[in-house]
C-alpha cells in the first residue's frame, strides 16, 4: 500500500484564511473558490449557515454566493446526491504525474490535510480565537477503488458512473484539459493490513482530536510531528519530496519534519514502513469519524 498525504482546501493563496474548528470541535474543511457550479451557500454541514460563517472569517470577501471547487468530494450529506454516489477525488497535470509515477492505484490510501484554526463568537460574529495556532490537520480519507482516466473519455466515464456527472473534473472537463485528467473513486470499504475495518472507503473526520494534528506543538504549521518510524533510515525511500536528511530531526519517540512549501501529494511506500498499519488503525480508532460518506 502507498499512503498519500494530500493537501487540500483553503490556503494562503486560495481562500486566504484557515478552515475553521468550531467550539464543539467540528472541523469544516473549506473548498477553494473557483468557477465551478456549486456555491458555498448550497453546502449542508450540520445545519450551519456556512455562507455567513465564511463571510465573517473573510470580511465578506467570500460569501454564500462564492462558487467553490468541491474536490475531494468526501461528505455525502453535503449536497443532494445521485443514486450510487461514492467519494471521489480528481487530479491533473504535474500533481497527477507524480501520483502516476509513484504507481498510486487501487488499495492505496489518501489522507487529506489542510490549514485549520479554532474559531469563536466575537460580538455576534465568527472570528479566529486569539492565540489559537495555525495547524495542518487531517480531515478526510479515500482508499482507492478505481482510477478513471477522464481525458478524452468523459462520456465513457459518465456512462459507467453517471453519479460523477457533477464532479468538477467531469462537469468542467474542458477547463481541466490536461492530458492526464484523472478521478480516483473510493473503494466500498476501508481495508488496513488486509482486514476490513467496517468503515467506508472514503469520508471525513468530523471533529478535531489530537491524533489528527500534523503540526508540531509551538511550531509553524509546516513543521510536522510524526512517529519516529517515519524517519527514513538504512536506505528506506523517504516520503516523496522529503528526501533531504536535513528535513528530518529525531525528537525522542517522534520525528520533526519540515515539509516542503506548497506541495500537494506526498507519498510513502508502506512496503518499507511496516508500522504504518498500526498507526493508521490507531488513527481511525481515536478520531472516531462519525460523519462518514454515505451511499444514497
Amino acid at each position: 500500500m502507498r499512503l498519500i498525504f494530500s493537501r487540500k482546501g483553503f490556503d494562503s493563496q486560495y481562500g486566504g484564511v484557515a478552515s475553521p474548528i468550531l467550539p464543539n470541535g467540528l472541523m469544516i474543511p473549506l473548498p477553494i473558490p473557483s468557477s465551478d457550479q456549486h456555491q458555498i451557500g448550497m453546502l449542508g454541514i450540520d445545519g450551519i449557515d456556512l455562507g455567513a460563517l465564511v463571510g465573517d472569517l473573510t470580511n465578506n470577501r467570500i460569501d454564500a454566493q462564492t462558487t467553490v471547487h468541491i474536490d475531494p468530494d468526501l461528505h455525502g450529506p453535503m449536497l443532494t446526491r445521485a443514486m450510487g454516489w461514492r467519494p471521489s477525488f480528481g487530479q491533473i497535470a504535474s500533481a497527477q504525474g507524480h501520483l502516476q509515477k509513484q504507481g498510486v492505484g487501487p488499495g492505496d490510501l489518501f489522507l487529506f490535510f489542510g490549514w485549520f484554526r479554532k474559531i469563536e463568537r466575537i460580538n455576534g460574529s465568527w472570528g479566529y480565537m486569539s492565540g489559537s495556532p495555525d495547524m495542518h490537520i487531517l480531515f478526510g480519507w479515500l482508499q482507492v477503488g478505481e482510477v478513471l482516466s477522464v481525458t478524452g473519455r468523459v462520456q465513457d466515464v459518465v456512462r459507467c458512473h453517471p453519479w460523477l456527472r457533477e464532479h468538477p473534473h467531469i462537469a468542467a472537463a474542458d477547463r481541466f484539459n490536461s492530458t492526464n485528467n484523472t478521478i480516483y473513486v473510493a473503494a466500498e470499504s476501508l481495508t488496513l493490513g488486509g482486514a476490513n475495518t467496517g468503515r467506508p472507503g472514503g469520508g471525513i473526520f468530523e471533529r478535531f482530536t489530537p491524533s489528527l494534528r500534523l503540526t508540531a506543538v509551538d511550531r509553524k504549521r509546516s513543521c510536522w510531528s510524526l512517529p519516529i518510524w517515519f524517519m527514513p533510515v538504512d536506505g528506506q525511500p523517504a516520503l516523496s519530496y522529503h528526501g533531504k536528511p536535513s528535513r528530518w530531526v529525531a525528537d525522542n519517540d517522534s520525528v520533526l519534519l519540515q515539509t516542503v512549501a506548497k506541495g500537494q501529494e506526498f507519498i510513502l511506500d508502506c512496503d518499507y514502513y511496516p508500522d504504518v498499519t498500526g498507526w493508521l488503525t490507531t488513527l481511525f480508532s481515536e478520531s472516531l469519524p462519525t460523519h462518514i460518506a454515505e451511499v444514497p
